[in-house]
């Protein structure tokens, strides 16, 4: 299309020329003759009709080209058209992408919200599994917990691969609640008595573990000890083992029911015997033990002892006065002979000093209870000085052990107090056994000290009744 208006130009161009070219040399060559002008018209003529003949042309090319040229625009207008059309739903689509988008991005911060919270429920999970489970199930669940660990303190891990580590707990824990809920049984070491670990087979019933050894008879309940980080055997009595055996080898057996949930055995393993007890104590209960014994021994013997002296009673008095104001001193005198202890002695002395003077006689009488005092509180005072020194051994036992308790927790610190407990046991058992001990010595000194005073008490009323019953005489007789 563009070549025909070129050529179209040079055609009219042409003619331009010729006519405006004619005029000009007519009027430069004035005398030129008829002959040039006819050549000169028949020149331009046939120009003319040669430049009509390519106009002609030209417009037989052009009309066509015209109608394939209208085609091809009309062609490219329905292009242009089915473009601008495609723009418009490209615009309306990119419009419905950026609220997608936008709508896409809005879902995306639920979902990562959600994810967070899913992450921070399944770490809570795994936290409270931990607790949950059976101390005997710690060494078979320990790479899983220890994965669910890596996976909840790693920053390089991905989401996806954090929520995949985590899941595999929350998978065995369901794969632990269907074995536990009917009972599971599989093999773990355990610490037993010895202090050793034995390996074994463990039947999982609900919260209850037994254990059963392959390598000595150590059967009974797995248990968590404090500062032990292995579970331990709390060993069943040997009438219970067989049973217990067979339920944890086999599945199959008599299973005792615990209605505490395992308080009566947390309480049976701390129980000890009274020697345990007493050897906690240290090197300071042994001379407390000695002590205690002596104590008892004297406590023993003075409470035979003057339990065993007879009192004077009135019917002796009296008998023993009427026989001397009747004149007969000599059955006086050995009716007193026949009243055994320190009651009779002086009722002897009495009749044999009864023709004395009053005052004299209540010298003599009161000199046989000088005398008696002594032999009756012989041994008493030793009561009292154990009831005062075992307290003071008792509280010797507590400093000592304390002074072990911060030895220990300066070398061991105060995280274990297994290490202090030695100490401590020393520090307190050793005052329980003072008291112990102090208790009964002071109520039998006051007791015995009591019987001998209320024995000296009657020799006094029996020398005061002799004294008084004496009629009143001036003459001493020899």
């Amino acid at each position: 299309m563009n070549t025909n208006k070129s050529k179209m130009k040079r055609i009219y161009l042409g003619l331009l020329i010729v006519f405006l070219a004619g005029p000009a040399r007519a009027a430069e060559t004035p005398g030129t003759s008829t002959s040039s002008l006819e050549t000169l018209s028949a020149t331009s003529q046939s120009d003319l009709a040669k430049a009509l003949a390519e106009l002609a042309a030209v417009q037989k090319q052009i009309e066509t080209e015209k109608v394939p040229l209208i085609q091809q625009i009309n062609g490219q207008e329905q292009k242009l058209l089915e473009a601008r059309a495609e723009l418009q739903k490209r615009e309306r689509f990119q419009e419905n992408q950026l609220v997608e988008l936008n709508q896409l991005k809005a879902q995306l911060k639920a979902r990562s919200e959600e994810i967070k919270y899913l992450d921070a429920l399944l770490a809570e999970y795994g936290r409270a599994f931990r607790t949950r489970t059976h101390i005997a199930e710690s060494a078979r669940l320990e790479p899983i917990l220890k994965g669910f660990d890596q996976a909840t303190a790693s920053t390089d891990l991905t989401a996806q691969q954090r929520f995949d580590a985590k899941s595999q707990l929350l998978r065995a824990s369901l794969e632990r609640i269907r074995n536990v809920a009917g009972g599971d049984r599989f093999k773990a070491g355990v610490l037993a008595p010895s202090g050793q670990i034995e390996p074994g087979d463990i039947a999982l019933i609900g919260p209850i573990a037994i254990f059963a050894s392959e390598k000595s008879d150590s059967v009974g309940v797995v248990q968590q000890e404090l500062n032990k980080a292995d579970p331990s055997v709390f060993v069943f009595p040997p009438n219970l083992k067989s049973d217990v055996r067979q339920l944890a080898t086999t599945g199959t057996g008599t299973l005792g029911v615990d209605p505490t949930l395992g308080n009566a055995i947390k309480i049976a393993s701390v129980q000890e015997t009274l020697v345990e007890h007493f050897l906690k104590g240290g090197v300071v209960m042994w001379p407390m033990l000695l002590l205690a014994l002596a104590a008892a021994v004297v406590a023993v013997i003075k409470w035979v002892q003057l339990f065993r002296i007879p009192l004077a009673t009135r019917a002796d008095l009296q008998t023993v006065m009427d026989r001397i104001n009747s004149g007969d001193a000599a059955a006086a005198l050995a009716h007193a002979r026949t009243i055994p202890g320190p009651a009779g002695g002086l009722l002897v002395a009495a009749v044999e000093h009864a023709d004395e003077k009053k005052e004299y006689l209540e010298e003599v009488l009161y000199e046989h209870m000088l005398n008696t005092k002594p032999k009756l509180e012989s041994l008493i005072p030793f009561l009292g000085l154990t009831a005062a020194a075992a307290p003071l051994l008792g509280l010797l036992g507590t400093v000592t052990g304390m002074i072990t308790t911060f030895q220990m927790i300066s070398v061991f610190g105060t995280g274990d107090p297994r290490t202090m407990s030695s100490g401590i046991s020393e520090a307190l058992i050793t005052t329980e056994y003072g008291l112990y001990i102090a208790i009964p010595a002071v109520m039998a000194h006051a007791f015995l000290n009591r019987k001998a005073k209320g024995i000296l008490g009657s020799m006094e009323q029996t020398a005061v009744g002799f004294i008084n019953a004496l009629p009143e005489s001036d003459e001493v007789h020899v």
